[in-house]
């Protein structure tokens, strides 16, 4: 049972505005998959929308629950996260190239989406645990490096999902940036990284496979193969550009349905929302995404101790890397690195993760005068 008084607390905006984005991003995939014939329209709209209502279900379940047991069995489901990415790579499911789901016969899914929280949850209970009297040290810093982020990095490249592994990166020096870290350490790693960077640029260039070092091609010159890699990054241009101010209206934009913008409903959706919104839309949907951000950060500063601000400080920072870098790659700001519009994008793993994650934010903040209780 929840105490009534939490209830008084619930912040239903914190659901209201994320669900608001998952029914738009439900009605923009309908439109970027109606087919342009009288032929058959794949249900990747019905999809999400059953995958929408199973994550609402999910979201009251983790709110319902205490954020401290969560911060409790931080470590034990971290390994279990570990595991399950092993697993991956031993019998995991392959499709289009990559092998990053677990296919159990009724459905599919990627647990490297369900990881990032594993991943929080547990930096998240060394960090506060960690004291705040004295700021961390090298051998403390390498030791969390390679226990948190090196070894499920290592697993997730193996996928091969550069885009995963780019956000735990972010979330990682974010997260550790905010627990503190000695200015000593700062400069040291910043030299050695501007010293060592023609060296590990080159390492990591021949480790990365054909397709990625095609995106980093066509994110410094689109037109060096306006055809071939530059195509996803010059297309979606052309969408968010033909939308103008108002854009073209609803189920009227032709990016979509005549096929020109690959991954029209997953990675570039927004490319697709753009050119039907125009610029109007695109400005209401950002206010959309910087309200969840907002409130996210809000709520860490109003947490009620250590562990549940760097919780919801993980969380919050998550959804900013996911939003501006999937923009990033929609303007041809950043290399297109297979990043989803959190809430948008089609996926049902992903948009579960993303209330799962949203929970934490509602379970922190209806939980921040449970002292008081």
């Amino acid at each position: 049972m929840i105490d009534r008084r939490l209830l008084n607390n619930f912040d239903w905006s914190i659901l209201v505005v994320p669900l608001i984005v998952s029914l738009i991003g439900v009605m923009t995939i309908y439109s970027a998959t109606r087919p342009v014939l009288d032929a058959e329209q794949e249900s990747f709209y019905l999809r999400q929308f059953y995958w929408i209502i199973l994550s609402l279900f999910v979201f009251f379940v983790v709110v319902s629950v205490d954020y401290k047991w969560f911060i409790r069995f931080a470590y034990p489901v971290f390994i279990f996260g570990i595991l399950l990415l092993v697993i991956v790579l031993v019998a995991g499911k392959k499709g289009m190239g990559a092998q990053r789901w677990i296919n159990l016969g009724f459905l599919s899914f990627q647990p490297a989406e369900f990881f990032k929280i594993f991943f929080i949850l547990a930096l998240s209970r060394y960090l506060s645990g960690t004291g705040q009297a004295t700021m961390l040290g090298m051998s403390e810093l390498v030791k969390i490096a390679a226990v948190f982020f090196i070894i499920p990095a290592i697993l997730i490249l193996k996928q091969p999902d550069l885009g995963t592994t780019v956000i735990l990166l972010f979330i990682f020096t974010a997260m550790v940036l905010t627990a503190g870290i000695r200015k000593k350490i700062i400069l040291i790693t910043v030299i050695a990284l501007v010293v060592s960077l023609p060296f590990a640029g080159n390492i990591i260039w021949k480790g990365l496979k054909g397709y990625q070092k095609q995106r980093i091609i066509a994110f410094i010159d689109p037109q060096a193969d306006p055809r071939g890699i530059g195509y996803h990054i010059t297309q979606s241009k052309v969408s968010i550009g033909s939308g103008g101010f108002l854009g073209k209206g609803y189920m009227k934009g032709t990016q979509g349905p005549y096929r020109f913008l690959p991954e029209n409903h997953t990675d570039f959706i927004f490319s697709i929302f753009a050119e039907e919104r125009g610029f109007l839309g695109s400005a209401v949907l950002f206010m959309l995404y910087f309200f969840i951000i907002w409130r996210g950060f809000d709520t860490a500063k109003k947490a009620r101790d250590t562990e549940g601000c760097f919780l919801v400080l993980g969380v919050t920072f998550m959804f900013s890397f996911y939003f501006f870098i999937n923009i990033g790659m929609t303007l041809g700001m950043m290399p297109v690195v297979g990043v989803p519009l959190p809430l948008m994008s089609y996926g049902g793993t992903a948009l579960l993760s993303n209330f799962m994650a949203l929970s934490i934010i509602e379970n922190v903040r209806m939980r921040r005068f449970a002292l008081y209780y």
